[in-house]
């Protein structure tokens, strides 16, 4: 179960830098709700998954998530540069994450 808490920890990190965006860009309320919900769910489910897995393991995948995942949405729905050379950093990233998980 803590590493369903660590995954769903990431996938809210991903919506709140989504959200940080999207507030940059429109501003409204909407968007700093959805951003302060985000990172509060966020550090819950990390909390949650740190009762059980290394402090170092699910920190380090944690971070890589919302860094790759924030990446990647910024791609796909904010037309970031997909250069080849990104892909690459963002798949050494995730397969660090995984790597993290096969010797955890």
């Amino acid at each position: 179960m803590s590493w369903m808490y660590l995954i769903l920890a990431g996938i809210f990190e991903m919506i709140g830098v989504t959200m940080i965006n999207s507030l940059h860009k429109n501003g409204n309320w909407k968007s700093l709700f959805f951003m302060l919900v985000g990172f509060g769910l966020s550090f819950v489910f990390l909390a949650l998954a740190m009762e059980k897995l290394p402090m170092g393991t699910a920190y380090a995948i944690w971070t890589g998530m919302g860094a790759s995942g924030g990446a990647i949405l910024g791609m796909v729905l904010y037309g970031e540069p997909k250069d080849w050379k990104r892909l690459l950093f963002i798949t050494l990233v995730l397969g660090s994450a995984i790597g993290l998980k096969i010797v955890s």
